[in-house]
């Protein structure tokens, strides 16, 4: 089964590039990651740019809205995702448990519905 595991954190506690908390905080994520890989439950996952780059689009009675930012206003905001093939909901747990962001912030678990 497949699993999105979405990133939740706020970018205000996240470690910024340049401080000394940001290359272990890194290194905890290319840690999850080849374990993942090596495990062979990876399928794909990236980061996200800053929310500040986000665009949402929306349509209403046929017309398109476009507004800068994210959806809704929040203290966390998606700053990635991982979809990894697990046996089950407890590994794609024990993984989560190893992103540097759950510490701090939050990992959602999403099964992926697949339509064959």
């Amino acid at each position: 089964m497949q699993y999105m595991l979405l990133i939740y954190s706020s970018e205000d506690i996240t470690p910024k590039p340049g401080t000394e908390e940001f290359g272990p905080f890194m290194q905890g994520y290319m840690e999850m990651t080849n374990a993942a890989r090596e495990a062979g439950v990876l399928v794909n996952g990236d980061a996200l740019q800053d929310v500040a780059t986000a665009t949402t689009v929306s349509v209403r009675n046929g017309k398109t809205h476009v507004t800068d930012g994210p959806f809704a206003e929040t203290k966390e905001q998606l700053g990635g995702y991982y979809v990894l093939d697990c046996k089950n909901l407890d590994e794609a747990i024990k993984y989560a448990a190893m992103i540097p962001s759950s510490q701090h912030g939050r990992v959602e678990i999403r099964p992926v519905e697949t339509f064959d």
